[in-house]
């Protein structure tokens, strides 16, 4: 049987190959995979055009996945240090890769980028709009809107963020509700701004089913993009990002209407006690889609640290519920991040999404936490570092001291309490002096 999305094949009963692969990875029966997706609790964003895709599932039931940012700008033009992130990412196991290129001729770096990758690969296309039709915000046509999502689908992206909730009526919301931090979305302050500025309705809502026929085309997921996120624990479930998430609710029902595949995007910065009710009130009113949520940072004090900000808040919306985690680097709100700055993301964005999971108490989740323990009775550093999520900074830390017992560490040394209880449980003299 012919089919055109991954959503169109599971509602007609037929298990694909993607989710084989997927089943396999996540341990799961692919017959309940297929329910997931048929219902839409569940996502694998495949473009048809993403050839060496490997291909993994975003949704309920399943691993919490983690996305890396990168990408070219007017003041960081390189594009050979942003491929080296990109194998970097590779290697260091990260789900997806989002291209947020936003100056020149953004194609030949994401062309390169899905070639390579066997990651899935998102973009934001209206960053894209400027560059490639060189024109002024205000002058860009709802059309070309539409058709740089087409030429991100022909390059093979496999999930593109559209903010198609910042309609007019959510405009006048937030708008009649001042906010600390106003609109920090950088794809919803252009759309706000075009719709000021020609004064229409926001493209991709006026002309949604255009978008959807597009993405179905591809079977490009699409991840509806949270304008309204606060940027500002000041600002967070407020009036505006509520209302937003309302709409998106719509648009999803609409979206599955046509097997297109949904991602729900959400905050951003918010207070701690809030993100359990956030996770809880997207998968309310959005009928149990996947959930993406950038952090959230849990308090707005700390650049130069939000990668730790960003892994509080991650973990804690992973446990709640949340199935994608976009990283947040110490870079963030300061520069576009250098490969370091990457490397520190995605270990963070790591251990919460795996938190997360053991919160969730999804099947398997402790299994490594306890093969860790095990090596930590046994003081089998080299165990120890082939189980760690980044082996590289614990086999530095341990180069650097020399302890006198080599079992042992410098913080305890012949007082180690695991060697102690080996060497009495073993019926051993402990010589701690000697």
């Amino acid at each position: 049987m012919n089919y055109t999305t991954q959503m169109d094949a599971a509602r007609k009963n037929i298990i694909t190959e993607e989710m084989k692969i997927v089943a396999m990875k996540e341990n799961m029966d692919v017959e309940k995979l297929r329910e997931l997706i048929a219902y839409g609790k569940a996502v694998i964003p495949c473009n048809k055009n993403h050839k060496n895709i490997n291909p993994e599932g975003v949704g309920e039931g399943l691993r919490t996945k983690i996305n890396v940012n990168l990408g070219i700008s007017k003041d960081a033009y390189d594009l050979e240090r942003e491929m080296e992130k990109v194998k970097t990412a590779v290697e260091m196991k990260a789900e997806a890769i989002m291209d947020l290129s936003n100056y020149g001729k953004t194609e030949e770096f994401r062309k390169a980028l899905v070639e390579y990758s066997p990651a899935m690969i998102g973009t934001v296309p209206i960053y894209d709009a400027i560059g490639f039709y060189e024109k002024e915000l205000k002058d860009i046509k709802a059309q070309e809107f539409l058709d740089i999502v087409r030429k991100h689908g022909e390059d093979g992206v496999d999930f593109v963020t559209i903010h198609a909730g910042m309609n007019r009526a959510t405009a006048e919301v937030f708008v009649n509700n001042p906010r600390l931090m106003n609109i920090v979305s950088r794809g919803g302050s252009l759309l706000f701004a075009w719709m000021r500025l020609n004064n229409q309705e926001n493209p991709f809502f006026e002309y949604y089913d255009e978008l959807l026929d597009i993405c179905a085309e591809f079977d490009i997921t699409l991840s509806l993009g949270d304008a309204c996120r606060p940027g500002a624990i000041a600002d967070s479930t407020d009036a505006s990002q509520i209302h937003e998430l309302m709409v998106l609710g719509e648009l999803t029902k609409k979206a599955w209407e046509k097997n297109v595949q949904v991602i729900i995007e959400g905050p951003g910065h918010m207070a701690i006690d809030e993100i359990e009710a956030n996770v809880k009130l997207q998968k309310k009113l959005c009928h149990g889609a996947p959930f993406y949520v950038l952090g959230p940072l849990v308090t707005d004090i700390a650049p130069g640290y939000d990668h730790i900000t960003g892994a509080i808040g991650g973990a804690i919306a992973a446990n709640a519920g949340a199935d994608f985690l976009c990283y947040v680097t110490p870079a963030e709100h300061l520069r576009l991040p250098t490969l370091e700055d990457m490397k520190e993301g995605i270990v963070a964005s790591k251990i919460a999404a795996h938190a997360g999971d053991i919160g969730k108490k999804l099947p398997g989740a402790r299994r490594v936490d306890n093969e860790m323990s095990d090596a930590r009775r046994k003081l089998d550093w080299t165990r120890m570092f082939e189980l760690a999520i980044d082996p590289e900074r614990p086999v530095e830390y341990r180069k650097d001291t020399n302890p006198e017992d080599e079992t042992t560490c410098t913080m305890c040394g012949k007082m180690c309490a695991v060697r102690t209880l080996n060497k009495v449980l073993d019926g051993e003299n402990v010589n701690i002096l000697r």
